[in-house]
């Protein structure tokens, strides 16, 4: 009884120090346990297991599942007789199950000629995720003459199981909860630091926003029962910055409904909103658990007598409020009119929350139900040999004569899976599209885990290319949540056939190289689609989306993914870049420039930027690339010449060959195949078959904005102007500032590292060093923390010698044999060498001291990510380029524009010019047909 004690010595701890209920159980030991004390009558722990077995068991492929699965399958068959749990209740309990072992039981009955046979059949029919083997009993039984299979699979023909559920209300009452103002990252709903906990329901809903927050959320749920809890962000995106699934599962658990009474902290259905609508791959999010997202647009731009928008002395629009969304305001969403009231008064129309594929995801209680009950209604279909009836909303197909294709409409278009469209479809169409690439990273990889159990898949779709499993979100710190976590989830997705950082049976050393900068690499065409769970899923190669876990757990277990194709802006270069300006200036001048030109809209919102970045390589493109994720993007394309294309996937290929050296590639050879795609695709570039991705010169844009290089003279800083009266202006990527606006202000610490850097800043680390011993000793001013992002730079650097003398002027530097297993706590002012990895943009293992102004690389911003506040002063995060970050360490502050000029004289910070004519090429509607 060894595991059932420990279990309620777990249970104590965690009621006693916590608070929190008993875990559930995901543990085949723990439950075969279990259903032993259920079947001993006398047995005092009896009613206890009764509980744990039916309400506590995780469902879907966990090992728990598969004995749970079993034992209610010999209930059903009458193999065992629980007086507490009759044949129909066994049955009903498996119908919660999800899949996998539950389906294998029904299956079992339903096919045998046992009396419960007919009853197992009905509750197939009401079964979602199926996969080939249940697909390969059904259809063999079917042509065996089963009349169980017959009615399983006509019923499953006519998709009963999403037509019989029932129809989302036509009037949904909500209460208002303000859950800030501004800009909501999803780090409030589910911070970085509590990433550790974030497969334990449970106990990580405890760190959402606050526990004032969590009780006033509650409070309002009990006063007005009949509405929902809505979530807002007030003057602000709801959900930026990240994918988060476990931001939305949080607000679900407070806020949402309970999913099925068998299975514990598993919630759906939430309502958010915010005043300027929710970020992209958060609302991707919300869909999956089939949730609400509204643009409340409850803030307008306040106009003068003659209809001109009024600014304010920084000349950003003033915002007047339109109507009220003060918290415990009553709210209805009528979602058949689709549109907000207050009583009797319309609001505002809510029509893109409830679209048609939305509407069905919200009838079905998430994506998921609906990408496997389509793909369960075809093959049914097919095996009766049948056509199967219209049942969900067909997807919109926008085919417009004439109009010539973007580059993100040529890739949907290739990748395109059913389409009816005998032309190329643009902007609008619903397309569902193979996925090339997919990519987990290691803090929200626990849950991706949990999401391909829950969808009983077991095994990688065969027709993803390549999938990989990082560590470098956890790479900082070696400590006891890392070493509890990461084996699991390495082994785990080892097993399902994903590369992983760390091998479960030790043969290469553990690799924490950055996720995003591996997905650039394994990315060998750019016409792929990319799925990745993190918001910088943004590869220089084809497109690519940052997702939730659940998504990214589609992905691989479908090879397939479903959304509108966006529309994009265009993005082009004129003048020339000084030599003294890095691209990371261009990249924060491009958002600059782009506000200023479309006075305070920021177009790009939603939107997939295609950049002509010509000769670029793809390190380097990756720079802009990434930052798109700030400036709330949907995704970005970079736009080559056919020799910088070849030159990309020639890298690309050294650093496959790399992971493959290194041990790396799997039983199916996933690496090896990568090099041959790249070989082909190399191939067809050169012989001009298919030459690089280009958009049609009569392509249609949403926008087009000109990047103007002469007028970026200074090194230029986003800063999250932590200290603007408006808080909604606090924390956003819009603030962009030259490095005169500093004036020599003291930075308490640097950080050069995150995927925003390559080996590119690394030589510049170097080279500036050398230049600045030639003025004498040089000493550190303030701490500065490098964190290359993968491992064969540092070995290319040391081949080459710049790793040495780095070397020489750090005060620390990792050793993979003794890593860290606490995270520091105080730096000194030297320079601190650290593993390849996330490091301080994470926020999850290091941070800087409170209160500091960091100068850093990072790509976050946001509130208490990389520096949290202290009661005197706000932490602040500015971001900058690497050459600007070294000297203000070396200096204490910022530097004068002549200083820098001087720290980087003769050093080659970016080969960039822009490509001397547009690279759009002669097109037009019949550039490229979609593949059925």
């Amino acid at each position: 009884m060894s595991y059932y004690t420990d279990y309620l010595k777990e249970i104590e701890v965690r009621k006693n120090e916590l608070g929190l209920a008993p875990k559930p159980i995901d543990g085949a030991e723990l439950v075969s346990e279990i259903i032993e004390q259920i079947k001993d009558t006398a047995n005092e722990h009896r009613e206890d297991s009764l509980n744990f077995f039916i309400y506590n068991t995780l469902p879907g492929t966990t090992p728990a599942a598969v004995v749970k699965s079993a034992f209610l399958k010999e209930i059903v068959l009458g193999d065992e007789v629980v007086a507490e749990i009759s044949p129909e209740f066994a049955l009903e309990q498996l119908s919660h199950m999800k899949g996998g072992p539950s389906v294998a039981a029904l299956l079992d009955v339903a096919l045998s000629d046992h009396a419960q046979a007919t009853a197992a059949g009905e509750v197939l029919k009401s079964q979602v995720f199926l996969y080939d083997a249940d697909y390969d009993r059904l259809s063999a039984a079917y042509k065996a003459g089963n009349a169980i299979a017959k009615e399983v699979l006509e019923s499953y023909a006519k998709a009963e199981f999403f037509t019989k559920l029932d129809d989302i209300p036509e009037k949904i009452d909500v209460v208002t909860y303000v859950a800030a103002e501004g800009d909501i990252s999803t780090d409030l709903l589910s911070p970085g630091n509590q990433s550790h906990s974030r497969a334990d329901r449970e106990l990580h809903g405890l760190c959402m926003i606050s526990p004032e927050a969590q009780k006033d959320i509650v409070e309002l749920g009990k006063k007005h029962p009949n509405a929902k809890v809505m979530l807002i962000a007030e003057k602000g995106t709801m959900g930026v910055g990240s994918s988060r699934m476990s931001g939305v599962n949080n607000v679900a658990l407070w806020a949402g409904e309970k999913t099925s009474p068998y299975i514990p902290f598993v919630n759906n259905r939430p309502v958010v909103a915010g005043t300027n609508g929710i970020a992209p791959i958060f609302l991707t999010t919300v869909g999956v658990t089939g949730g609400i997202g509204l643009d409340l647009k409850n803030w307008v731009k306040k106009t003068d007598a003659d209809g001109n928008v009024v600014r304010d002395e920084n000349g950003d629009p003033v915002l007047e409020e339109a109507y009220s969304v003060a918290t415990g305001t009553v709210l209805t969403i009528d979602t058949k009119a689709k549109k907000l009231y207050n009583g009797d008064k319309e609001l505002v129309d809510v029509s893109s929350a409830f679209t048609p594929q939305k509407v069905e995801f919200m009838k079905a209680g998430g994506s998921y139900a609906v990408t496997f009950g389509k793909k369960l209604q075809t093959f049914a279909a097919e095996t009766l040999g049948i056509e199967a009836p219209a049942v969900y909303a067909q997807n919109k197909e926008i085919s417009i004569e004439g109009q010539g294709l973007t580059a993100v409409e040529k890739i949907f278009n290739r990748n395109a899976v059913g389409v009816t469209s005998k032309t190329a479809l643009h902007t609008g169409s619903d397309v569902r599209v193979k996925v090339n690439i997919v990519g987990s990273q290691d803090t929200t990889g626990p849950m991706t885990c949990q999401e391909l159990e829950s969808m009983a898949a077991s095994v990688i779709a065969p027709s993803v290319d390549g999938a990989y499993q990082s560590g470098c979100h956890t790479a900082s710190v070696w400590d006891k949540k890392a070493q509890a976590n990461i084996p699991k989830l390495m082994s785990f997705m080892n097993n399902f056939g994903v590369i992983t950082a760390r091998d479960p049976k030790g043969v290469y050393a553990p690799m924490t190289d950055v996720i995003h900068k591996v997905l650039n690499d394994i990315t060998v065409d750019d016409r792929a689609i990319i799925i990745g769970g993190d918001s910088h899923t943004r590869m220089s190669k084809g497109v690519a989306f940052g997702a939730d876990s659940g998504t990214v757990a589609v992905a691989l277990a479908t090879g397939e993914a479903e959304m509108p194709i966006p529309e994009s802006v265009k993005v082009t270069f004129k003048g020339q870049m000084k030599p003294h300006m890095d691209f990371r200036d261009i990249v924060h001048a491009t958002q600059a420039q782009m506000l200023k030109q479309f006075q305070g809209e920021n177009v790009f919102q939603g939107r997939v930027i295609e950049v002509q970045i010509g000769t670029l390589l793809a390190d380097q493109a990756f720079t802009f690339t990434d930052w798109t994720a700030e400036m709330k993007a949907k995704a970005s394309i970079c736009i080559s010449t056919d020799e910088t294309m070849i030159e990309s996937l020639e890298l690309a290929k050294s650093r496959i060959q790399i992971m493959i050296n290194k041990g790396m590639d799997n039983e199916a050879n996933m690496l090896q195949g990568l090099i041959a795609l790249a070989d082909k695709r190399i191939a067809e570039i050169k012989s001009g078959e298919a030459p690089a991705l280009a958009p049609d010169d009569n392509a249609k844009y949403y926008a087009e904005v000109v990047v103007d290089l002469d007028a970026i003279d200074e090194p230029m800083i986003a800063d999250p102007d932590v200290n603007n009266e408006d808080v909604s202006k606090r924390y956003t990527h819009d603030v962009i500032r030259p490095t005169s606006y500093y004036d020599g202000r003291k930075v308490d610490l640097g950080f050069v590292g995150s995927c925003m850097v390559h080996k590119g800043d690394m030589q510049i680390i170097a080279a500036m060093l050398r230049n600045l011993e030639k003025k004498g000793p040089i000493t550190f001013k303030a701490p500065l923390v490098v964190a290359p992002p993968t491992y064969n730079i540092v070995d290319e650097l040391k081949a080459e010698g710049d790793w040495a003398l780095l070397e020489k002027y750090a005060g620390f530097q990792f050793d993979d044999v003794n890593p860290k297993e606490a995270a520091r706590k105080e730096y000194e002012n030297i320079m601190y060498l650290e593993r390849p990895g996330c490091n301080l943009c994470m926020g999850n293992q290091e941070k800087a001291a409170p209160g500091d102004t960091v100068l850093a690389t990072s790509t976050r911003l946001f509130q208490g990510r990389v520096v949290e506040d202290t009661a005197e002063k706000k932490g602040e995060s500015l971001l900058g380029s690497t050459p600007m970050v070294v000297l203000s360490c070396i200096l204490g502050r910022f530097p004068s524009l002549d200083e820098y000029k001087e720290a980087v004289a003769g050093i080659n910070l970016t080969s960039f010019a822009p490509p001397s004519e547009d690279l759009s090429v002669k097109g037009g509607d019949i550039a490229i047909t979609p593949v059925a």
